[in-house]
């Protein structure tokens, strides 16, 4: 089958293009088509696997290289200019617009949702007031936008012929918002680069994007009210000074740090600290492949891909009081956690079982459909 890859836009290396390269490596033929693409030579490798990528108008933009979201008004009028009429298998890779593509009755177009556009759905109030517009006319413009979004967002909602959802929260907001069913495949996770190495040493780690929903806030909360024990925090972004100005002396916040030595930090930790809402939350299986258990919420990605008393501890409420619970509670608990066991678990999301179940599922409706 001549098939097409559709992709929102290429701008880094993150889990929505993790999902992108392991549809390459499984149709590497493959034509790719995103919105920008802005990779850098090694992130196309990987991704890519070299290939060119067919962009749309907003590429030629200015600063679209940084600024693409401010087009966001003009994204599904984009991405349906992108003629895909030659192609028999189309699989978008969607977090906002790349499962509007325009396809034909006898195309088979597969949709992988990482998640329904989350700020212009049910995030939408949490993300405008993070971003400071929920007052003002900027605000009401950025509203209007959102609302024709969601307006053309619902008459694209047939078009895939078949959802995979990321995780089943996702496939909750799949039914919610476009009542569609959809199959459950998580995504894949690079778990052959962890391993388990030496001893547990005594600190707490957390690490993320230092911004609002990760709720790294309620993270040290918790441990500045438990000056015994001590937590890394890792992470760059605009909530930096905001994070160091709340810490207190028991709690170390350093830069990003490249992959192997956060893997280090992630082997050497007695627990791995989470508090955020994720669609399933990578990070958090790559600690569970260090064998290093997890203490996280127990909502979202988080509640399905931690066992709690197995692989680490949930905890119920997105509050400082029920994290610092969590967290007394892993210590009466943290000789029964077996680094092996931690380990084992977060093998059924490697990206061998991803692609099995992908390429499985696309052959078993291809023969239905064709």
């Amino acid at each position: 089958m001549k098939t097409a890859i559709v992709h929102e836009w290429f701008v880094n290396y993150a889990g929505s293009e993790r999902c992108v390269e392991s549809f390459n490596n499984l149709y590497p033929e493959a034509d790719v088509f995103a919105l920008v693409d802005f990779l850098n030579e090694n992130e196309r490798k990987v991704i890519l696997k070299g290939k060119h990528v067919n962009t749309s108008f907003i590429q030629k933009l200015p600063f679209a290289k940084k600024k693409h979201r401010n087009y966001l008004g003009l994204f599904p009028f984009a991405i349906e200019q992108f003629d895909l009429s030659d192609y028999d298998l189309i699989i978008s890779s969607s977090h906002a617009v790349a499962k509007g593509a325009l396809t034909y009755s006898n195309q088979l177009h597969i949709c992988y949702c990482h998640t329904p556009i989350r700020y212009a759905w049910d995030l939408q109030f949490r993300y405008l007031k993070e971003a400071g517009l929920d007052k003002g006319l900027k605000s009401w413009y950025v509203k209007r936008t959102l609302f024709k979004l969601r307006q053309w967002d619902i008459t694209t909602v047939n078009r895939p012929d078949y959802f995979i959802a990321n995780s089943n929260h996702i496939a909750k907001r799949i039914k919610k918002i476009y009542n569609r069913d959809s199959t459950v495949i998580y995504p894949p996770v690079d778990v052959d680069k962890f391993d388990i190495k030496g001893t547990k040493e005594n600190f707490y780690l957390t690490a993320s994007r230092m911004v609002p929903y990760k709720r790294l806030n309620l993270i040290i909360e918790a441990f500045n009210e438990m000056p015994g024990k001590r937590l890394i925090v890792v992470g760059y972004g605009p909530e930096k000074d905001k994070l160091k100005s709340i810490a207190k002396q028991n709690i170390e916040i350093i830069d990003y740090q490249p992959p192997e030595k956060l893997k280090e930090f992630m082997q050497q930790a007695k627990a791995f600290v989470f508090a955020a809402e994720e669609d399933f939350g990578i990070i958090v299986v790559e600690a569970m492949a260090c064998g290093t258990p997890v203490i996280a919420w127990n909502y979202g990605g988080t509640a399905e891909t931690v066992v709690d008393g197995e692989t680490g501890i949930h905890f119920n409420e997105q509050t400082s009081g029920s994290i610092k619970s969590a967290i007394n509670d892993f210590e009466k608990k943290e000789k029964q956690f077996d680094p092996e066991i931690v380990r084992a678990h977060s093998l059924q999301f490697s990206r061998d079982v991803f692609e099995q179940k992908i390429k499985l599922f696309i052959n078993e409706k291809s023969e239905e459909f064709f």
